[in-house]
């Protein structure tokens, strides 16, 4: 793949699976925010263009388990993103809730936030749980149907970046990790989303059209 400073870093992730890490290491946006040319990304996180190729391309050479999903059918894509993500989310969302509300309650006085990421975690949990079964009872079965017929940034600002403080209890360090943990497998679930299964489903349904 030819990168140029114009290249957008969802091209690159979308055609690069293995480049998706390097972007996590360096906090750069590669799904809602993955329009961005590269070079700015570069300038916004303060990182040499020439480097951020350089590990790009490393990353495509490094052995890699990651399955190239615009060589994949829609189907195989979206039974991935339901058994990956949504299946894991409903399992993992519970948990980090009753944590959230338990180190709230435990903690609360030493470190006011907690009341406010509890209520923000909750309100997460809700919403993902909400976009996923719209996602699989109406929006998943019509891109079948027509593939037949042919992943909350205030999250990390309230916690510091997930680094909970020296007092903290293991369950709170718990909460933390686990918080961290779903904003990077989210990143990579909106990514296959919106840059990989919608824009072909839309490339489909207007060939069929």
């Amino acid at each position: 793949m030819n990168i140029t400073e114009r290249t957008t870093v969802a091209t690159i992730a979308s055609t690069l699976p293995s480049s998706i890490r390097v972007f996590q290491r360096h906090g750069i946006d590669f799904c809602c925010g993955g329009k961005t040319p590269l070079a700015t990304a570069c300038r916004e996180h303060g990182i040499p263009f020439a480097d951020l190729v350089s590990a790009i391309e490393a990353s495509a050479l490094a052995p890699s388990d990651e399955r190239d999903w615009n060589a994949e059918t829609l189907h195989l894509l979206i039974d991935h993103i339901i058994a990956t993500y949504h299946d894991a989310l409903r399992k993992e969302l519970p948990r980090l809730e009753s944590m959230a509300a338990k180190v709230a309650r435990t903690h609360g006085l030493s470190a006011e936030h907690l009341a406010r990421l509890e209520a923000i975690v909750s309100e997460l949990s809700a919403e993902l749980r909400s976009h996923m079964f719209k996602e699989e009872r109406v929006l998943f079965p019509a891109i079948r149907t027509i593939e037949e017929g042919s992943a909350h940034p205030g999250i990390r600002a309230i916690t510091n970046s997930y680094v909970p403080p020296p007092w903290a209890c293991e369950t709170f360090r718990a909460l933390y990790y686990g918080l961290s943990e779903l904003e990077a497998a989210m990143h990579i679930h909106v990514h296959l989303e919106n840059n990989v299964l919608f824009p072909r489903a839309l490339v489909l349904a207007g060939n069929t059209a």
